[in-house]
């Protein structure tokens, strides 16, 4: 008879939609047999959105306060999502928090949402932090979707995720490589809150526009293109690099989104082989307007049901608390380029 190990998988991306929420049920003795449950995104009101969004301006007593505020909000959530769903016997909550500083090359990252905080309120064994020990060991900290996207989604070659960040995993025979390639829906969504909405529904707004070539040039020439991974990126990069950029070209802001659209597609298509499939998740792969680009491109993609384009994430997260657990390497050297592959996570658990 076969065992299982429950787990609730929490992720706040980038792009600040909210919390998202992911119960999986996975197989004790295969890795890589998982069913999701339940799933749910718990929207921020303006309040925290606005806290989040500042959050980099914060000093450390703010920024202490505002990890317990949203571990406060994280356990609530949880707690409510649980109720909602009569769900019983859940082992671990596997939270992935919420980054507010990433920069690996200074041994800098924090993500918060206080994992003790969410632990006392649900009453649950509680993961986080799996950042920084990666770090520590020299590693970006970053991606640690990856080694899910081994075990979990072993029929592709290719993982895009289209989220804040576009980032992708590559399998090479029995290794995994990984990095981000771009901004995505950060740049996105920054510009379509300045028509006055969260973000480009279907990708209509972006369809409108058409291609500036020299700000398409130069976005292309970005030196962090050039860098070989391991390489990840942050928040910090988009406001030093990709905000001051675009703001020299005094176009149309349907020309700004069609035309970072057509960047990211031409930075993706740099990075794979064209004959192997791609599955792409993230908010991104319900932009047309993108879709179409990497179709253009003569890409072979698959978008898989609305659960994994929304919630894969949040079901790896849970699959990294899963081997944190059971004392298994969860970050990988290959992939963030610390000194060795190792267990991270920090482990709250109620006595």
């Amino acid at each position: 008879m076969s065992k299982f190990t429950n787990i609730i998988g929490l992720m706040s991306g980038t792009s600040l939609d909210g919390l998202d929420i992911c119960a999986v049920r996975f197989e004790e003795k295969e890795l890589q047999k998982f069913e999701i449950i339940n799933c749910k995104t718990v929207p921020y009101n303006e309040q925290l959105r606005n806290k989040l969004k500042n959050s980099i301006f914060l000093n450390n007593e703010e920024i202490s306060n505002l990890s317990i505020e949203l571990g406060v909000f994280f356990g609530n959530a949880t707690n409510n999502f649980i109720k909602e769903h009569n769900l019983t016997n859940i082992d671990i909550i596997s939270s992935h928090g919420h980054t507010i500083f990433h920069e690996p090359d200074i041994g800098k990252t924090l993500q918060i949402g206080d994992g003790k905080i969410i632990n006392k309120l649900t009453r649950i064994k509680t993961i986080n932090n799996f950042r920084a020990q990666d770090v520590a060991l020299g590693g970006q900290g970053a991606p640690l979707v990856p080694i899910g996207d081994m075990y979990l989604f072993e029929d592709f070659t290719y993982c895009l995720n289209l989220g804040g960040f576009a980032n992708i995993s590559s399998k090479e025979e029995n290794n995994i490589y990984a990095f981000d390639i771009c901004p995505m829906n950060t740049v996105l969504n920054h510009y379509c809150k300045i028509k006055g909405v969260e973000f480009d529904l279907d990708g209509n707004f972006s369809r409108e526009g058409s291609v500036n070539k020299k700000l398409f040039n130069k976005l292309n020439s970005i030196s962090y293109y050039e860098k070989k991974p391991p390489k990840s990126l942050g928040i910090e990069f988009v406001n030093k690099i990709i905000f001051p950029l675009i703001e020299n070209y005094k176009i149309e802001i349907k020309d700004i989104l069609n035309t970072y659209i057509h960047h990211a597609a031409y930075q993706i298509k740099k990075n794979v082989d064209a004959e192997n499939e791609i599955l792409i998740t993230g908010g991104g792969a319900y932009n047309k307007t993108l879709i179409n680009c990497l179709k253009k491109e003569k890409l072979k993609i698959h978008i898989p049901k609305k659960e994994i384009v929304d919630y894969k994430e949040a079901l790896i997260f849970a699959f990294l608390g899963r081997l944190k657990n059971e004392g298994l390497n969860n970050c990988l050297k290959s992939v963030t380029g610390a000194s060795k592959d190792h267990s991270s996570g920090d482990v709250f658990n109620l006595i």
